[in-house]
């Protein structure tokens, strides 16, 4: 940073410290493609060295970016800021975006009102491309981000209604199904024959893909009524659903739950009514975010890098944008079962 009273450093003199052509600075500056990794990595030096700022405005013309990415949670701020998830998976962002001079704008949605406001925003020309995760069916987003012409990459896989016609949206997702199958043949090898599971809203692919998953490793076509339970990610939409299975006669004896947060709020009510786990019932939940260790017992879980997926949406988006290179498609992360006390 320029010390007071300094002349902050120009353009010519980053080049000259550099030891490469005012083009090359400015491109590098500007987040144009075409310059090699290792005069880049030298301009980005003698920039840090020297203290030079970029003019915002001037680069802005020049570019026509923004230097700014709207970040759009569709869910309330109640939800965002008690979740674990969404922490890991901004931290990400954030991170992967920040080591290309790129901020991040996060916009939430509390109501219905709310749809109109992002639209007018992400319409406006505020930002170079969009991120958006958190969607359900009916979701208006995707259909605003196309009619904005902004670069869009979505977190989990599409399942909007007009997702089957679009040329292929970028997205990252986890392998949900084979995240569920591997939890659920746990439960099954360990002896477990009445397995509940706790889904979150079925309006979103996660949620559903999870299910889909639980019921091609018991090879059901559909699930058994007795057996299901609807939760909404949450740990009280938790607590609801495993009082509503053990309301239920027979009861399980093992509980898959669709995330970690949902499988807390199931521990609590188990423990409320005396049920000892494992030995009463079993229960995996979904994410292996750190609360996952600290339950009581630490829970057995399905493990999604969720910081690593926000990075690779944060990726794909600067490829989009011509600020990184490589391919552009979608990407699917393995999902790998940790076992803990809880099975």
């Amino acid at each position: 940073m320029p010390r007071p009273g300094r002349v902050p450093p120009t353009l010519e003199a980053v080049a000259a410290h550099a030891g490469v052509s005012r083009a090359t600075v400015s491109r590098v500056v500007n987040g144009t493609p075409g310059v090699r990794p290792e005069l880049r990595e030298r301009v980005r030096r003698s920039v840090a060295a020297l203290g030079y700022v970029p003019n915002s405005a001037a680069r802005s013309l020049v570019t026509r970016r923004t230097g700014a990415v709207a970040v759009v949670i569709a869910e309330p701020d109640t939800r965002v800021f008690a979740d674990p998830f969404f922490a890991q998976q901004l931290r990400g962002i954030g991170h992967r975006l920040a080591a290309e001079d790129t901020q991040l704008l996060l916009m939430l949605l509390e109501g219905r009102d709310d749809y109109d406001r992002i639209d007018r925003y992400l319409s406006g020309g505020h930002v170079d491309g969009a991120l958006m995760f958190s969607l359900h069916a009916d979701d208006p987003l995707p259909a605003m981000a196309a009619a904005s012409g902004l670069p869009t990459v979505f977190g989990g896989r599409p399942g909007w209604a007009a997702a089957a016609g679009e040329p292929g949206p970028l997205y990252v997702d986890t392998d949900n199904r084979d995240g569920a199958r591997q939890a659920v043949r746990h439960l099954l090898a360990g002896g477990r024959r009445r397995i509940a599971v706790i889904t979150g809203p079925l309006d979103q692919t996660s949620a559903a893909d999870r299910l889909d998953g639980y019921l091609e490793a018991l090879g059901l076509a559909e699930p058994e009524p007795a057996l299901l339970a609807r939760g909404d990610f949450t740990a009280a939409g938790g607590e609801r659903a495993m009082a509503e299975l053990l309301a239920r006669s027979p009861g399980p004896d093992a509980v898959f739950a669709g995330n970690d947060l949902m499988a807390s709020g199931a521990l609590r009510t188990l423990r409320a009514r005396g049920l000892r786990v494992p030995e009463d019932v079993a229960v995996v939940g979904y994410d292996d975010l750190e609360p996952a260790a600290w339950s009581d017992p630490p829970l057995t879980t399905v493990r999604q890098d969720v910081r690593h997926m926000g990075e690779l949406m944060a990726e794909l988006l600067l490829r989009r944008l011509g600020l990184a290179e490589g391919p552009l498609a979608p990407v699917v992360t393995p999902a790998r079962l940790v076992v803990r006390a809880s099975t």
